[in-house]
């Protein structure tokens, strides 16, 4: 029965509808695999047998009445920044502690209305603030990945490391996920799957607690490209409660997997070989650009100058919009209480216990950007940094580039407790110096699988496009993905 979680969400819709199983029959095989695996990879935080199996016994009623959504009896892991009603929706963090909402996010009332089922609420690290998945209160996720004669653990990549790790262990058909500076894109690198932040806007942000609300997006992470494409479909939509959600029509991303690439151009970008790159990932990319220009598409080198100051303009945009986000969690109403002498000692009392230190160090850097005196030299400034770089994309768009080809990181998953990383914070944020510039111009980004190091770990490839045509994304990673292959873990676990 385990072999039913091999499946991609294509192949189990052909099947369900063909009725060579069931929908339960196909969530009781993931759940028994969450069951031999979470207590090693630790992916999810909560896991909901009893909704999951009400779920796909409703799904199978649709099936046999011939009324099926699209993602009709799939089962799925929820990121757990996702509000579920009446479910376990923490953040990982303390202070959340019990949190259980009376509400469903719209992104996953979306999945549950085209017949989705809820596996459970996947790791993450603390309010999506981390690139390795090791600040989240629940304990680092496992990267199911091990390099090569190695029993070393390594990261999944963050924030999304339990959505990431839980679709590259089959431990759900696909996730949720968000993506703030690389939070999708950068943990799918890591484990081999397929992760796309859709342009800002193309799915709403309501029901999804808040980062840093003028970067975040929500997004899907899969196992390859065609599952991907599936499940944005399905999770985007314009929504009135989410004013910054886009009133466009939401195309068939699947349609554009398999399209000619004849008469596309692609950039290449020369900002993005940055100093100290490993030689492997530059021959990666090399590899990339080959297979494009064999399918048909014209290769061009492309400017973008003002990345270099992605990194420290976003340091400073999405730590002060946390400051003000995290406000919120103060104790009074829901979570973590800790009781002072008074309300003001409550609330120190309340924010030093229940936050960690990654999320304690993003808000005091936001809080003193936003103070008196520092506002126009930093957060002021970081804004207009924010607006170059979107220029340097609309330039280079205007110019008739349709996508953008760049690694997806400058390396590898590294090893959990990395003491280098550990020691020097900017050092973990150099983690997303590929990523970031695309949540800054609020474009469509998508890692692709497309390779392995020296050592047997997925390395990825990553896609920019222009605003809301996510399926040109889709066309040109189906191309890198028919070249690469797919990447499966030898498992361990």
């Amino acid at each position: 029965m385990t072999d039913l979680t091999h499946l991609t969400i294509a192949e189990a819709s052909k099947k369900l509808t063909a009725k060579e199983f069931t929908a339960l029959e196909l969530t009781d095989a993931y759940l028994s695999a969450i069951d031999a695996a979470n207590g090693t990879l630790n992916a999810y935080t909560t896991v909901t047998p009893d909704l999951a199996r009400a779920q796909a016994s409703a799904s199978d009623q649709r099936i046999a009445s011939g009324s099926a959504g699209v993602l009709e009896g799939i089962p799925l892991g929820i990121k757990d920044l996702f509000a579920t009603q009446d479910v376990h929706t923490q953040a990982a963090s303390h202070i959340l502690d019990g949190f259980k909402p009376k509400y469903e996010s719209t992104v996953t009332q979306n999945l549950w209305d085209a017949g989705a089922v809820m596996l459970g609420k996947l790791n993450m690290d603390e309010f999506a603030m981390g690139s390795s998945n090791e600040s989240s209160y629940y304990g680092p996720v496992i990267n199911p990945w091990r390099a090569d004669g190695s029993t070393e653990n390594r990261v999944p990549g963050g924030s999304s490391g339990g959505s990431a790790a839980a679709v590259a262990a089959f431990l759900c058909a696909g996730a949720t996920a968000t993506d703030t500076g690389g939070s999708i894109r950068q943990p799918a690198a890591f484990t081999g799957t397929v992760g796309i932040k859709p342009t800002y806007g193309r799915c709403s942000r309501w029901g999804i607690a808040a980062y840093a609300s003028s970067l975040d997006q929500a997004g899907p992470i899969a196992r390859d490209v065609r599952d991907a494409a599936i499940l944005l479909k399905a999770m985007a939509s314009v929504d009135p409660k989410d004013t910054t959600s886009v009133d466009l029509p939401v195309p068939d991303y699947e349609a554009a997997i398999g399209k000619s690439l004849s008469g596309m151009k692609i950039g290449i970008p020369r900002e993005y070989r940055v100093e100290g790159m490993p030689e492997e990932i530059e021959q990666l990319w090399q590899q990339g650009i080959a297979w494009l220009r064999e399918a048909g598409a014209e290769i061009v080198d492309i400017s973008l100058p003002h990345t270099k100051y992605a990194l420290p303009a976003y340091y400073i945009v999405a730590p002060a919009e946390a400051s003000s986000n995290l406000a919120r969690y103060d104790g009074v109403r829901y979570g973590l209480r800790v009781d002072g002498k008074d309300i003001a000692d409550m609330y120190e009392k309340t924010r030093a216990a229940g936050f960690g230190d990654e999320v304690k160090r993003r808000i005091m850097i936001g809080t003193y950007v936003l103070s008196a005196g520092y506002y126009d030299a930093y957060y002021l400034r970081a804004q207009k940094v924010r607006t170059l770089i979107k220029q340097d994309f609309e330039t280079v768009f205007h110019a008739g580039v349709d996508a953008i080809l760049t690694p997806a990181t400058p390396s590898s998953a590294f090893a959990i407790g990395d003491k280098e990383l550990a020691a020097d914070p900017v050092k973990m944020y150099l983690n997303d110096v590929f990523t970031i510039t695309v949540n800054m111009a609020g474009l469509p980004g998508l890692s692709v699988p497309a390779g392995l190091d020296a050592h047997g770990l997925p390395l990825g490839l990553q896609l920019i496009g222009k605003p809301f045509e996510e399926e040109t994304l889709f066309q040109v990673a189906s191309v890198i993905e028919k070249a690469a292959g797919t990447f499966t873990p030898k498992k361990w676990w």
